[in-house]
């Protein structure tokens, strides 16, 4: 059996979990193993039943009082005994901050390792090779698996598709599970900006580079982004010059995204920031420069001015919608 991980704050889904589910099924198919959802809570969770709707063989309800914020140490406790009490060959998550907090400690708890931040993974003789970017991701590794079961593993944001995972109809069963004392007290979610933007959830995103030239061309960007419904994002010089704010950054320091479309505007590609969207559905890029790296991952680019393309292109989107 596989377990996936389902992350939740008051039963509103993180989307990434449908990403989890999605890598849960295709190693289940490859392997040959049932699929079960795991969902911490303190009450009967009416996101329960919109899990149940994927292709898995039941939705476990992991039920304590101490489970309605999250912490460590409850959840570890959780994840142990659903562990113990399952028996599964791997637990598969979603590479979140909240993952990356209690996964190691449950881990650790049972002897075991964490696989964490994979890209992709292929199946050899019943065993998985996993794959992990490393060194900002200018190579990536092959990880194989030893040891008794179960395996932990964690997959970047991106590296699979929410979308793509299988519908179905599952069971929902409740899970009584012992929760130890908690040692922490947790606080609100700390947020760096008023306005913080999640572009992980984001569909299509319009992102601008130094080729903007300067604060007020970004104008010319929003406008693209505007008539697309698009959210606007930046690479890093573009934050750093405190042109966009920071969380509009994407790359290795910012923001990982998987959007349906991604447009980049004066962006020439550095490793930093391809890391943070390579895994976009669509990637379309302008820029001057014919030799500029963001070429290599696009599917569709355009060697030109982007103050000369943008605007046609916006007139184009414009004539298609009316």
């Amino acid at each position: 059996m596989i377990l996936v991980f389902i992350e939740h704050k008051n039963c509103a889904l993180n989307r990434t979990s449908l990403e989890a589910i999605t890598a849960a099924q295709s190693i289940g198919k490859d392997l040959g193993l049932k699929v079960a959802a795991v969902l911490p809570c303190d009450k009967d969770c009416g996101l329960a039943e919109e899990i149940a709707q994927y292709d898995l063989d039941k939705v476990i309800v992991a039920k304590n009082d101490k489970l309605g914020i999250y912490t460590p140490d409850a959840y570890a406790d959780a994840w142990e005994q659903v562990i113990n009490e399952t028996n599964p060959q791997y637990v598969v998550m979603a590479h979140t901050y909240q993952v990356r907090d209690f996964a190691p400690k449950v881990a650790a708890r049972l002897g075991r390792e964490v696989v964490g931040d994979c890209i992709r993974y292929r199946a050899e003789s019943g065993k998985l090779i996993l794959s992990r970017r490393i060194f900002l991701g200018k190579l990536d590794a092959d990880v194989s698996i030893g040891g008794e079961a179960p395996y932990f593993l964690t997959f970047q944001s991106g590296a699979f598709r929410g979308d793509n995972a299988a519908k179905g109809n599952a069971a929902v069963e409740t899970m009584e599970v012992n929760v130890g004392d908690i040692r922490m007290t947790p606080e609100e979610p700390f947020q760096e900006a008023k306005a913080t933007v999640d572009l992980t959830k984001s569909a299509i995103i319009v992102a601008v580079g130094r080729g903007i030239k300067s604060q007020e061309n970004i104008a010319v960007a929003q406008q693209l982004a505007d008539v697309l419904g698009a959210d606007l994002a930046a690479s890093r010089p573009i934050c750093d010059s405190e042109w966009l704010p920071i969380d509009r950054q994407i790359g290795s320091s910012g923001q990982t995204v998987a959007p349906k479309l991604y447009i980049a505007l004066g962006i020439s590609g550095a490793i930093q920031h391809i890391v943070g969207m390579k895994n976009a559905g669509t990637i379309v890029a302008i820029n001057k420069d014919p030799e500029a790296p963001i070429f290599d991952i696009s599917d569709y680019g355009i060697v030109g001015d982007l103050f000369e393309s943008v605007p046609v292109m916006i007139e184009e989107i414009k004539k298609a919608k009316s």
